[in-house]
């Protein structure tokens, strides 16, 4: 074999290596096209979004409504829920419904928008759901319990203390878990002795939330004891590498912010702004508008908002303190008309209604139950007795006012949790519902006694109320006819037929008369005179 051959072989065995490597580097993309077109792709998930807002005071009619309005949502293939938040708080047991009913849901994504505030039963709801974003201008926070005294606001005693703030500060707990918040943050929402303070690790970067004891431990110098010369030396170590945080970046202006600690302090409860919110972690970010938040949430096609109904917005509309004071003043003024013209009529009928009004919208809210709607029915059945049935005004009569002003007191005052149906309000809401509700009962007596006033002076000369209210008969019209005309008159003189003992007959002419003496006995045959004649009741004495 010489040189040539050897170079001859090489060079085909090198063709062969080039060939094969060209046939390879055309089969690997179809294999692996092949085996691409066997996996499945992994389905990215597309949000549809709905918008729920919550708004004004929140009470049963908000929570029926939230359930409502967000199982439409769902059935329109929603699975995203946005909570549109500016509300100032409410009921506490409304609140808590609305917490766990969030929780609750299942597939869907939850999201508390503050736009623009959420206090107190709105950050509990807010703190519900799975993630929280602010508008550029908003606050959430401030939940705390407050005990309501006779002389106002109070604090809420030791005994009692368990009672008002457990369930409030269980929600928050549960959530913060749920969601990653700092517990010790949740509760001072809540409980205003939650010192806190914000400690970073210079070494590991760590942050850490924590209150006045572990701040204490761990943010200072060591101290060691040695023995120097046989004598005890405490000598001071190096620092330890927790700091007090001194600034945040703001998310809004981009600019640093300087933090004052404790960041809550024992006298105050916490309630942020929404860059402060978005610096301690509860907010995700910042979100001016609809279409951020669909950006946010790459949502197809945008929101659907779903609003209250009118019939929620009315019933809202009704429970509100005007219209309450309105319609009571209708019932007290229908009832005083009614009671003072013959029959059953249209005013009788106008309080009806406006009585039914007045507890079927709480009744509807939750503020109202049917023990304090029955209880206004007993006042009204108690009066109609003694008015009726029972000669007089007494204990009937008292009783049953006391039960119509305590019913209609009581549809002012909210549920609270442990509570009798009927009960004096500990907590604040119910504490300014009552004040609501006495204020309100006031100014309905005072207005419909002037009301009276006038309407028993000017009733009969209002237009066209004559031809809807019958007037009250005069005393000729209500007077039974004369069953002796022309004889008995008052000064006539007459013979008795018959003992008076002390009625009896007496002769006037060619007439007998049922007549009665002043009490005295007559004897028969003696003359009488008529002294009094009212309608065909004569009374007479012997002439003198």
């Amino acid at each position: 074999m010489n040189l040539g051959t050897i170079r001859t072989d090489a060079g085909w065995t090198l063709f062969r290596l080039l060939g094969i490597a060209l046939a390879l580097s055309v089969v690997a993309p179809v294999v692996r096209s092949d085996e691409a077109a066997a996996e499945p792709e992994a389905e990215v998930e597309t949000l549809r979004g709905a918008i729920v807002p919550i708004s004004d005071e929140i009470t049963d009619v908000t929570t029926e409504s939230i359930k409502r309005r967000v199982e439409l949502a769902i059935e329109g293939g929603a699975n995203l829920i946005v909570f549109e938040m500016n509300t100032p708080g409410g009921y506490v047991t409304s609140a808590l419904d609305i917490c766990n009913y969030i929780k609750n849901l299942e597939d869907v994504k939850t999201v508390a928008w503050i736009n623009t505030d959420a206090y107190s039963a709105g950050s509990m709801i807010s703190v519900a759901c799975d993630e929280i974003v602010m508008a550029k201008a908003s606050v959430i926070g401030d939940c705390g319990v407050i005990m309501g005294g006779p002389m106002g606001a109070e604090e809420v005693p030791e005994a009692l203390r368990a009672k008002a703030e457990s369930p409030v500060l269980e929600q928050f707990r549960d959530s913060a878990r749920r969601h990653g918040y700092d517990v010790l943050l949740c509760e001072s929402m809540v409980v205003k002795e939650r010192e806190v303070y914000w400690l970073e690790n210079v070494e590991t970067g760590e942050r850490r939330f924590v209150d006045a004891k572990e701040k204490s431990e761990l943010v200072g110098e060591k101290e060691e004891k040695k023995i120097i010369l046989g004598v005890e030396v405490t000598t001071t170590a190096e620092k330890t590498p927790w700091r007090l945080v001194t600034e945040y970046e703001d998310p809004v202006t981009g600019e640093s912010t300087k933090i004052h600690q404790p960041i809550v302090s024992a006298t105050e409860l916490l309630t942020m702004s929404q860059s402060r919110a978005f610096a301690l972690g509860f907010s995700k970010g910042i979100v001016s508008g609809e279409s951020s938040l669909g950006t946010r949430y790459d949502v197809a096609g945008g929101f659907e908002r779903f609003d209250f109904t009118t019939v929620e917005i009315l019933t809202r509309w009704m429970t509100s303190m005007p219209v309450r004071i309105f319609l009571l003043i209708i019932v007290f003024l229908g009832a005083y008309v009614e009671f003072n013209t013959p029959g059953l009529g249209v005013p009788g009928a106008v309080a009806v209604i406006a009585l039914t009004v007045f507890l079927g919208a709480p009744f509807l809210t939750g503020l109202a139950n049917i023990w304090e709607v029955l209880l206004v029915a007993l006042g009204f059945v108690l009066i109609a007795v003694e008015l009726f049935v029972i000669p007089g005004f007494g204990v009937a009569g008292i009783s049953g006012i006391l039960f119509v002003l305590l019913g209609l007191l009581a549809t002012f005052i909210p549920d609270e949790p442990g509570s009798l149906p009927i009960h004096w309000p500990s907590l604040q809401p119910g504490v300014d519902a009552l004040e609501a509700g006495v204020q309100a009962l006031g100014a309905s007596l005072g207005l419909s006694i002037a009301g009276m006033v006038l309407v028993s002076k000017y009733l009969d000369r209002i237009p066209y109320v004559r031809g809807v209210i019958p007037a009250n008969p005069a005393p000729s019209d209500v007077m039974p006819d004369d069953p002796y005309p022309g004889f008995a008159r008052v000064g006539d003189v007459g013979l008795a037929v018959g003992i008076l003992r002390p009625s009896g007959k007496v002769r006037f002419g060619g007439r007998l008369v049922d007549v009665v003496s002043q009490g005295e006995v007559v004897d028969d045959g003696t003359e009488v005179e008529v002294i009094e004649r009212r309608g065909n009741r004569v009374v007479v004495r012997r002439v003198r």
